[in-house]
């Protein structure tokens, strides 16, 4: 596919776990992906970034249509305790491996 010919729709960055204060992980997300987009030209069609409530995404793919559904409520302390778990191995552990950007 010729980048020109793409496009973008992003969604999240909602910053929905309770505890992560220091670091707004969404939101750092969203302007990643925001800077990414910019510079590498591709055009972005939708986007419902950031704010503080999760989203149930629904895309299909056939038609490039997105539903986007936001939940007034987060019931689901599993998510937030692999983000505890994650943050404190990344204190302890040293991050290391290659990257390769396409």
């Amino acid at each position: 596919a010729r980048r020109e010919n793409m496009e973008a729709k992003v969604f999240g960055g909602g910053a929905v776990l309770r505890g992560f204060t220091a670091i707004n992980v969404g939101e750092r997300n969203a302007e990643f992906v925001l800077k990414y987009l910019k510079a590498e030209k591709m055009r972005i069609t939708a986007e419902d970034l950031n704010d503080v409530y999760p989203r149930k995404v629904y895309f299909f793919p056939r038609t490039g249509k997105v539903l986007v559904k936001k939940l007034m409520q987060v019931h689901n302390d599993t998510l937030a305790k692999r983000e505890q778990d994650y943050a404190s191995k990344l204190k302890t552990n040293t991050v290391s491996g290659d990257v390769e950007l396409f």
